[in-house]
């Protein structure tokens, strides 16, 4: 274990995303979101909308560079937004960046070491104010899974 303690600390290039009204309507629709400020002239993003922001990447914008954990071993096990204000609205271009915030280790119930890595993305108006943050776990097993 201890793959994942090399990468504490460190973010990926700043990428940029735009919240266009389009695409919240789209992902209202498909998380089947009723409240009409969704859709309309002027729509306002879900909050788990951020997380389409993975379609903004770019390859040097992940933190984990060239050496991605084996996705084998990865399970997700956790999501939270933060919002220090409203959330974004159609048109807001948001600045981004990703960082490996914290990598710990704790012991697995079935004998086998968890190694694990909160990763957060930051979201940044033009003038720099942090909008939101997207704060996700992840979990490397010390082995795959077997079938």
């Amino acid at each position: 274990m201890g793959q994942l303690s090399q990468f504490e600390g460190r973010s990926g290039a700043e990428f940029t995303m735009t919240v266009e009204k389009g695409k919240i309507r789209e992902f209202g629709a498909a998380v089947q979101a009723t409240h009409p400020r969704y859709g309309g002239d002027a729509p306002v993003a879900p909050p788990t909308f951020l997380a389409s922001s993975a379609f903004w990447t770019t390859g040097d914008s992940s933190p984990w560079g060239d050496s991605p954990p084996d996705l084998s071993r990865v399970l997700h096990a956790g999501q939270q937004y933060v919002f220090h204000g409203p959330p974004p609205s159609a048109g807001t271009v948001l600045h981004c960046r990703e960082r490996i915030d914290r990598v710990y280790t704790k012991q697995g119930r079935r004998g086998g070491a968890l190694e694990f890595a909160d990763i957060v993305t930051e979201f940044r108006d033009a003038g720099g104010k942090l909008v939101a943050e997207a704060r996700a776990t992840l979990v490397l097993t010390e082995q795959a899974p077997t079938a």
